[in-house]
């Protein structure tokens, strides 16, 4: 994604479709059938360790990805991004997506955010989440991409913002969250 004070070329939404259809198809080639890792598995990860072998098929993928149709797309220290489909099964009676499917993307992409910093041995819980929703999501956007940033991170508490965006370039909801970090063994089971 570009940022310019100058003006940008109008939007491609195919394009951009394209792209991103090409990123979720060489995603889901590496990914292992969801599941749980066991503690022993995963002890002596770091954040970024442990979604690089979920990301390499050597870890299981995450369940809620699969139970909503998300999954990560990329990530680095302090930022993680997933990829949802906006189907109609997760709409509410009027049609447009339920505001409970865009927060777990939300909440999914902000919470990573934070575990991307964390060192072995530690976890993380949500202690608060707030999402101001934008614009009604519908099925036809096709698309969307949690983009979840870190805003600081400390040795008790992470904080994080997140993005809602469509491949047609809207912004569809935003949220902060306050993590509380843990020890794993605390975390796991919390």
């Amino acid at each position: 994604m570009q940022h310019s004070s100058t003006a940008q070329a109008p939007h491609d939404t195919a394009a951009t479709l394209a792209l991103w259809e090409s990123d979720e198809a060489r995603v889901r080639a590496t990914l292992a059938p969801p599941g749980l890792a066991r503690p022993e598995q995963i002890a002596h990860l770091s954040g970024l360790e442990w979604f690089a072998a979920i990301g390499r098929g050597e870890l299981p993928s995450v369940p809620i990805g699969a139970a909503m149709d998300f999954v990560p797309i990329e990530y680095a220290h302090g930022h993680f991004v997933f990829q949802g489909r906006p189907h109609a099964r997760f709409a509410n009676p009027m049609g447009t997506i339920h505001g409970g499917w865009i927060a777990t993307l939300l909440d999914s992409c902000v919470g990573c955010a934070v575990h991307t910093t964390l060192p072995a041995g530690k976890g993380y819980t949500t202690a608060e989440l707030k999402i101001s929703y934008i614009r009604a999501l519908t099925p036809q956007v096709g698309l969307v991409r949690a983009e979840g940033r870190i805003i600081n991170a400390g040795r008790q508490v992470g904080f994080a913002e997140g993005r809602l965006v469509g491949a047609d370039g809207k912004l569809y909801a935003h949220a902060t969250t306050t993590c509380v970090v843990l020890t794993a063994s605390k975390a796991v089971g919390s």
